[in-house]
């Protein structure tokens, strides 16, 4: 038997704070439409919406920061990362330093995601459609 540690398994959620998992868990993120919420311990400070345009690992000179136009994430700017699948299958990830994090949520075709979706019921606007009976060979319009 080896004495040498198995690699973490996940499944939908869990927590990571190796440079290498949070790099493998936020790269789906890159080039995406994300809303962002920052919170200075249980206080909603900021949010918003943007793109992400770089995601960094050992650049000590790159800042992580998010703005409407463009956002960059440098991993050494946190101690860890929560992720949790929701209900969508889309995932929720939670960065986290000290009594700070940021939550991000993909917002997929530009719409903010504030949190899990509310069930609800499929709509059709049929507004736009005129309906049409095709009459068979043997009927006649009188029917």
């Amino acid at each position: 038997m080896s004495s040498v540690p198995s690699a973490k398994f996940f499944v939908n959620r869990g927590i990571v704070s190796s440079r290498t998992d949070l790099l493998n868990v936020l790269h789906p993120l890159e080039k995406q439409t994300v809303a962002y919420r920052y919170y200075r311990g249980h206080e909603l400070v900021q949010h918003g919406m943007g793109w992400v345009e770089r995601i960094v690992a050992e650049e000590p000179e790159t800042s992580t920061f998010f703005t409407p136009l463009s956002i960059c994430l440098n991993v050494d700017s946190f101690e860890h990362l929560e992720f949790e699948t929701r209900p969508d299958q889309l995932l929720t990830y939670r960065l986290v330093q000290g009594d700070e994090a940021v939550v991000i949520d993909l917002a997929p075709g530009g719409v903010v995601v504030a949190g899990p979706p509310e069930p609800r019921q499929l709509e059709f606007d049929t507004s736009g459609y005129v309906q049409m009976e095709l009459l068979g060979p043997d009927a006649t319009e009188d029917e």
